[in-house]
């Protein structure tokens, strides 16, 4: 079946033709006959009687506009050396980029260039291939030499211009891939606020929009109502910028995580990383925490909260809570509601204390109706914050552990290529608002320590992620309703 296949594709190849030009050849008409010149070579072509020698008359004629000429004439005529192998050339081309991939032949391969980088013009592939079969493609051109093929590309104008170069196996291929992109483009939108739109690399290019705002321009507040779904613009209208938030139950629109405005939490930490903040620069961090619950005769208790359980824990998210052998108390504002076996699915509105169902101290003690609260203190204290995760940047420092802040290694939080929004901000005091095309949060991460973030956190991820302006969608192009947002004014 393998030499089947290595048969068919030379066959496929003695059909290519290469036109005179790309191989440094002059063309004459002369007496009657096609003469075509290199150097000090020479060779002819008598239309109705064939090739001149020292070439066989019988190998293909050249064909069309430009003179193109067989693989298998130039082969003969010591154009191409034998010694050179010869590669078949598929292509790909879409808006923002064009990829070539070689089918190399089977045997030794020489040694091919592996190569990156960026260019404000043509890109440059040299192969040591003989490649028969150039597409016809505007800004495409082929050289040819006794050592290989030169491919060159010119993209479209105003772009910028990025490669890449890599091998694949079984079969072998040889794949050059050239990204032709929008330069940066710089916005200013108010005093000390610019949105930039650019492209970094992942190697593959990864469209950028931020929101910056100068050192001391600004200023940054949550928005939004536990258990109200609305679109970004309509949390915060005076505002000059909203980006959306952290992550809440798609059923109830409970938020997730903790929530704090002006001192006041509302909503209690999960235990991911949150975004902190007392009115200047953030800091991301999981937030240190105490609870406890204390009964309507004052005795306290320390309690675990959602993702640190313990002795006694305490649940605040909508859902399946408590484990087989335990006990919850279920309670609404500050009242017990009832006492179950475990687990017990917790609706919106309400709260569990979850404890061993053999413990004497709690089986039994609470009824329906009597007091029971939950306190939680922040260790320090905050005025803003927003709990989602994970973590992306720390000190300037990759700080992306999804694992320790309890995503699943195959959690589609952290593994789906989709929409990313982060907050992030510089050493010297800027803070980004941050959208990016689809791609992980590890590659967001990298990205954005590269561009000079101190700190940054993501926040919530796909059809979720979006940044408004004055307003307006900016990125992406289609709008969801969410929990929670973070909105910027000019101080």
């Amino acid at each position: 079946m393998r030499r089947f296949l290595a048969l068919a594709l030379l066959f496929g190849l003695a059909l290519a033709q290469v036109p005179a030009a790309w191989l440094g050849l002059e063309v004459h008409e002369q007496e009657g006959a096609v003469v075509f010149r290199k150097g000090a070579l020479a060779f002819s072509y008598v239309p109705g009687l064939g090739w001149t020698a020292p070439l066989d008359p019988a190998l293909p004629p050249p064909r069309g506009p430009g003179y193109r000429l067989d693989e298998r004439v130039l082969r003969a005529a010591g154009l191409v050396p034998e010694t050179l192998p010869t590669a078949r050339l598929r292509h790909r081309l879409a808006k923002d980029r064009l990829r070539l991939v070689l089918d190399l032949p089977p045997g030794p391969a020489p040694e091919l260039p592996r190569a990156e980088g960026a260019s404000p013009g043509w890109f440059t592939f040299f192969v040591p291939y003989f490649v028969p079969n150039p597409p016809a493609l505007e800004g495409l051109t082929f050289r040819y030499s006794e050592r290989g093929t030169e491919i060159r590309f010119l993209a479209p104008e105003d772009r910028v211009y990025r490669w890449r170069t890599f091998e694949l196996g079984a079969p072998a291929r040889f794949v050059m891939d050239a990204y032709f992109v929008p330069p940066p483009r710089v916005q200013r939108v108010a005093p000390g606020f610019e949105l930039r739109r650019e492209y970094v690399w992942t190697p593959e290019p990864l469209e950028l929009v931020r929101l910056v705002a100068a050192p001391g321009a600004w200023r940054m507040r949550p928005v939004g109502t536990p258990g109200r779904r609305a679109k970004l613009n309509a949390l915060a209208p005076g505002a000059l910028a909203v980006l959306n938030g952290g992550y809440y139950d798609p059923k109830t629109a409970t938020p997730i995580g903790l929530w704090v405005v002006d001192g006041v939490p509302r909503s209690l930490p999960y235990g991911r990383s949150a975004l902190m903040w007392d009115g200047g620069l953030p800091q991301a961090a999981v937030p240190k925490f105490e609870a406890w619950v204390e009964t309507g005769s004052g005795e306290r208790y320390r309690v675990g909260l959602n993702r640190w359980p313990a002795r006694l824990t305490a649940h605040t998210l909508p859902g399946r809570v408590g484990r087989r052998g335990e006990n919850v108390i279920v309670v609404e504002g500050d009242r017990v509601v009832h006492t179950y076996p475990a687990p017990v699915d917790l609706e919106p509105g309400r709260w569990a204390l979850s404890y061993p169902a053999g413990d004497a101290d709690w089986t039994g003690r609470l009824r329906p109706g009597n007091r029971l609260s939950l306190y939680v203190n922040l260790d320090p204290p905050v005025r803003y914050a927003l709990e989602a995760g994970p973590l992306l940047v720390q000190a300037g420092r990759l700080a992306y552990h999804p694992a320790a802040e309890g995503f699943a290694a195959d959690a589609p939080q952290i593994t789906k290529v989709t929409y990313q929004a982060a907050v992030a901000w510089t050493r010297e005091g800027e803070l980004w608002f941050v959208t990016s095309g689809k791609t992980t949060p590890g590659v967001l991460a990298e990205r954005l320590r590269a561009l000079g973030a101190w700190g940054a956190i993501r926040m919530d991820s796909g059809g979720s992620a979006q940044l408004y302006l004055q307003g307006a969608l900016v990125f992406p192009e289609r709008e969801r309703p969410v929990v929670s947002g973070l909105a910027l004014w000019p101080r």
